[in-house]
């Protein structure tokens, strides 16, 4: 092998300079970025707040009941801004009423939580977007939440007001919960977050490690109990909560492979596109071998899913190929297929861009009508997959409604 010229050894070393300072740029920006999502007051993230007209809608009365609540003392009296508007309403205060109101959601004891994987192999597909918005959806509507990020990638910790290499150590995540799970315990990495209802386990790069150090636990002690990692570490928890949303790395790896074993529901994004359809069949088929080899060499049964739901995503509707390749999809898929769609829209690319979701938004970015159709949309989605979930509960069996 010859021997490397001397410029040839600088150009790798410049190269290495070059990407740490990159790297140091990029934490600056994502610094930048992570303030201007803060509350200037408090610098924490701040939760979402309602009008009495849509705080009513949420808690199901209407808003005189809650004026004549406050009037009586059921509720606390409402202040006054500067200017003499009545004050908006948090997800804490939501809640209170629904007690008084006797409208919050339940389920019974005896119910198992809905454990809903968000997966497809495949980046891109919207996968975070629709798991960190289906968390953010049940915790407005009243059910305890948690919110696991599975992805090395911590895209959903980011949402939630993280640098994941930054704000959290190895610790922090599961992959400290998978090296030390009766030290640490998975209350130590559960974090509240300025969703009141809503919890999360966060993520961070270190969690890509857990890839490789359970194939070689595997392959040391030909034992398949390490799958059961993020269920056994799920199950410490889930009776605090209605509702755990999983949100699983890009690729059906041993970490994704763990998170089919946790669910007992799964949501799959899928756009309507050639490559997107062709990939997220693959998908299935993946998944349900690993599960049967699963079943096979491991001496597990495969998991019982109440629902697997695929939901249309990155829609363009002027798109006439995205029209088509929906029609299809509905005519391949049928009852499987949610009704609603999830669209691409400008709308959630800019409050992706302040690290925020559409739900956080105190005003629309782009336009109200863009705004408002966006949320229609979301909200869509979102209560179909409720419903799923509230007639997956014995308790709860025969309700039409969510």
């Amino acid at each position: 092998m010859a021997t490397p010229i001397l410029g040839e050894e600088f150009d790798r070393s410049s190269a290495t300079d070059d990407l740490r300072s990159l790297h140091r740029k990029s934490l600056a920006i994502l610094k930048r970025l992570q303030s201007h999502a803060l509350d200037p007051e408090t610098g924490e993230k701040a939760g979402p707040t309602f009008p009495i007209s849509k705080a009513a809608e949420l808690v199901d009365r209407t808003a005189s009941a809650i004026r004549e609540a406050e009037r009586d003392g059921r509720l606390p009296e409402r202040g006054r801004t500067a200017s003499g508007h009545r004050l908006p309403y948090g997800l804490r205060e939501l809640d209170n009423m629904r007690k008084v109101f006797g409208t919050l959601p339940w389920r019974d004891e005896d119910d198992m939580p809905a454990i809903i994987s968000v997966s497809n192999f495949k980046g891109g597909v919207g996968k975070s977007t629709i798991a960190v918005h289906l968390a953010q959806h049940f915790a407005i509507k009243g059910y305890r939440t948690l919110l696991v990020d599975c992805d090395s990638q911590a895209s959903s910790t980011m949402m939630f007001g993280y640098r994941p290499d930054i704000d959290l150590g190895e610790n922090d995540t599961l992959y400290g919960h998978f090296h030390d799970p009766e030290l640490l315990g998975v209350r130590s990495i559960v974090r509240n977050t300025h969703f009141h209802g809503l919890n999360l386990i966060p993520s961070n790069l270190k969690l890509y490690n857990l890839e490789y150090e359970i194939a070689a636990h595997l392959a040391q002690t030909r034992s398949f109990d390490i799958i059961d990692v993020i269920s056994q570490a799920i199950s410490e928890v889930d009776q605090d909560y209605d509702v755990v949303i999983l949100d699983p790395p890009p690729a059906l790896g041993m970490v994704s492979m763990a998170v089919l074993q946790a669910a007992n529901a799964m949501v799959i994004p899928m756009p309507p596109s050639v490559i997107d359809f062709s990939s997220t069949v693959t998908f299935m088929d993946m998944a349900r071998t690993t599960m049967e080899q699963l079943e096979l060499l491991g001496g597990r049964a495969r998991p019982a899913y109440n629902f697997v739901r695929i939901v249309a995503s990155r829609v363009d509707e002027n798109k006439s190929m995205h029209k088509e390749l929906l029609a299809m999809m509905r005519d391949v898929f049928g009852g499987s297929m949610l009704n609603s769609i999830m669209p691409t829209s400008a709308e959630i690319d800019n409050a992706s861009s302040r690290l925020k979701t559409v739900f956080e938004l105190e005003r629309p970015v782009t336009s109200r009508d863009v705004h408002m159709r966006c949320l229609r949309y979301l909200n869509a989605v979102c209560e179909e997959i409720e419903a799923d979930v509230v007639a997956s509960w014995k308790s709860r069996a025969g309700e039409g409604d969510a």
